[in-house]
Order: structure tokens, then sequence, then C-alpha cells
């Protein structure tokens, strides 16, 4: 009789060890992916949504407020993915909120740009002229390179995280440095005589990177990425949404789209 239990109990165990893997290895249909207001939702779903579908996944999308809450998202497994941020502000955020999250793929990213609408010409700007810039570090020192390049201001090397106005240490034009929220930064062109401009905030506001004063040099680091948990990197459905951005029917719709002419472009797009 206690043989019997023992194999009863064994096979029970062993079929329910087969349903587990069963289960476990069921293949994910479902994508989240989570936006804030810029313009990479557009862009995914021009490009990178068709190829998902075709491999038989359907996707959510999910819309924030701010960065903040689209990376805690991610972490909680409340979504899958992202796509908002660069990498440094991304290592940051891991290093401040002890998050594992990483990127897996870059993305078409509009750059930072020099706007006004009260000046026809940067060579306008005058002593004691307003230049708005972002007021979080790492935004901060693109804008104030931004204005080095214009030979407005010098400025000493420092960390992104760690950079303030402070940094400046050459103001030759006597200009005033006003950080503020990036989201605020094209509302203010009516008061300000100049404001740098994130990318995504220029474009959600209409703002043509075409008409910029000038345009940031944007390196690697600062170009956006498609944020997963480090743990979901190398799963077969974040593989799938790297082929997916990879593929000639993402890189056809953002090439035959005017609305992504002055984008800095992966690398994958030559």
């Amino acid at each position: 009789m206690k043989l019997l239990v023992s194999a009863l109990t064994a096979a029970a165990l062993s079929l329910t060890s087969i349903v587990s893997a069963g289960a476990q290895a069921a293949p994910k249909t479902e994508l989240k992916v989570g936006f804030v207001p810029g313009p990479y939702i557009d862009g995914f779903k021009a490009g990178v949504e068709p190829e998902l579908k075709k491999k038989g996944y359907t996707v959510k999308y999910y819309e924030f407020s701010t960065g903040l809450e689209a990376n805690t998202a991610v972490f909680k497994n409340d979504i899958d993915a992202n796509v908002m941020q660069h990498t440094v502000f991304l290592t940051s955020y891991n290093e401040r909120q002890k998050t594992d999250l990483t990127g897996i793929i870059t993305v078409p990213t509009p750059p930072m740009g020099l706007y006004s609408t009260k000046h026809k010409k940067a060579e306008d700007v005058k002593a004691g002229a307003t230049v708005v810039v972002p007021n979080d570090p790492v935004n901060l020192q693109r804008a104030l390179w931004i204005l080095r390049d214009l030979g407005w201001i010098e400025i000493r090397d420092s960390k992104p995280v760690d950079v303030t106005e402070l940094d400046v240490i050459k103001n030759p034009k006597g200009i005033k440095i006003v950080p503020l929220e990036n989201a605020q930064a094209p509302r203010a062109l009516g008061d300000a005589d100049f404001a740098a401009v994130q990318g995504n905030f220029a474009i959600y506001s209409g703002l043509k990177l075409t008409e910029a004063f000038a345009l940031e040099k944007m390196t690697k680091p600062y170009t956006n990425v498609v944020a997963v948990r480090t743990g979901n990197a190398e799963a077969p459905w974040a593989k799938d949404i790297v082929a997916a951005y990879q593929s000639d029917t993402f890189k056809t719709a953002i090439r035959n789209d005017k609305f992504y002419a002055g984008f800095t472009l992966p690398e994958y797009f030559n």
C-alpha cells in the first residue's frame, strides 16, 4: 500500500512538473510598451508593430507623464518595455533607484536644439539675454554644450550627474541661464530670448528640428533606447522587438516620413 501511495505521489509530482514546465514554456504573445509624450509611439506603430504582428504578437500601448513613471512600470513588470530615454539617463536612474533596467537597441532620436521666437539668428544674443535650459543635470550638460559650441560660454568638464549652471566658467556675453523643467521649455519661449529644448519635447510642442538655431552634436549615449529589465534582455520577445526595429519595414517608415528630418538615426540605418 505504501508503495502504491508513493508511486501515485511521484506520478502527481511528475505531472505537476510537466504542467508547470509547459506553462513556463508558453510563448509570450502580448507586449506592453510604455511611452511619454513625444515622437516614439508613432514610429513604433508605423514600423515596429507590423513586424511584431507577423510573429503573432499583439501590442498594448501605455502613456506616462514622466520617464520616472515609465521606468517604474518596467521595473515592477507592469509593462515589458519603454521607449523614451537615453543611456545616460537610464544609468543614472538605475543608480538612484537601485533598479536593473537596460537598453536593448537604440532608436531614431530628435536632438536637443536651441530655439527662439524673438530672434532670427543666434548672433542676435545680447548681454543679459535669458536662455532657458533643462534643470536636470544630464540634460543641462547637453544644453551647455550647445551654448559652448556657439561660443557663448565656456564650461568645466564634469560628470553628467553633477552638472549645474555653476559649471559655466566664462560667460563673455553675460547671458542669464535659467534652469527649468524640461516639459516647460517650449512654453518659456514667449518670455525667454532663447530656450534649449530636448528633442522629444520640441517635437511634441510643434517645434521643427530644421528650424532650430543649433542642434546638439548627439553622441550614442544620448540616443534613446528601448529599455527592459536586464533579466529580460535575452528573452525571445525582446529579441523580436530588436529585430523589428532593424527591419526594412521600420527603416522605410522612418525614411519616407519628413517628420523625422533632423533626427539622429542609429547605426543600423547605414
